[in-house]
């Protein structure tokens, strides 16, 4: 292929999908029916645990990320593993049949899943939506938009003249010119040999 970036063109949004267990960030989400209870679909890497997950459980919900949300969420719930922590511990939500959702989204859509469809990399998941809300009204971030300003959304704040150690997992800052010897990240519990050193100078 000469030049696979034209794929970002494709008008897809930025999502949090969550499950009884499980929870990461998505792309690829279409309305696929329309109806009383519209059928919508979404795609989940096969190497994501969220995926081992969704295939055990019939209940789970998209959130709408906008461009003026939060960025630690993306850090938060597209750069960590469900295995290794609890990524809406340092957020606000309600949970529906066991299936967590954040209050700070544009919206969501609660759904109850109805088919699988299987692929080399990737699983489609088709649900039926059972519930919905919008929060607020915002423009939505697009993938496109989130390609393009990737850099600055993720960028790691530090302070000024301080020695920090950033989790490359979470994103999470320790301040000290050593780390302890049997450090663990507090957010994602990974070792300290996750994190880099980055001295911000004067």
């Amino acid at each position: 292929m000469k030049d696979k970036t034209v794929l970002y063109k494709i008008s897809q949004g930025m999502y949090v999908l969550s499950t009884k267990g499980a929870s990461c960030f998505v792309d690829a989400v279409s309305q696929v029916s329309g109806g009383e209870n519209p059928l919508v679909c979404v795609a989940v890497m096969k190497k994501n645990y969220t995926n081992e997950v969704m295939h055990k459980t019939n209940h789970f919900a998209l959130m709408v990320f906008g461009k003026n949300d939060n960025p630690d969420i993306i850090k938060t719930f597209g750069f960590s593993s469900s295995k290794e922590m609890d990524k809406f511990a340092k957020y606000e939500y309600f949970e529906q049949f066991d299936v967590k959702i954040l209050k700070s989204m544009i919206g969501y859509m609660l759904l109850e899943k109805v088919d699988t469809i299987e692929n080399e990399t990737h699983t489609l998941f088709i649900g039926k939506v059972i519930d919905a809300d919008k929060f607020k009204e915002e423009e939505a971030m697009t993938y496109s938009y989130y390609q393009e300003h990737k850099e600055e959304l993720l960028k790691v704040q530090t302070e000024r003249g301080k020695t920090a150690w950033v989790c490359s997992v979470c994103g999470y800052v320790y301040y000290g010119e050593e780390l302890p010897n049997e450090f663990t990240c507090p957010v994602c519990m990974m070792p300290k040999e996750y994190f880099n050193l980055k001295k911000e100078e004067l």
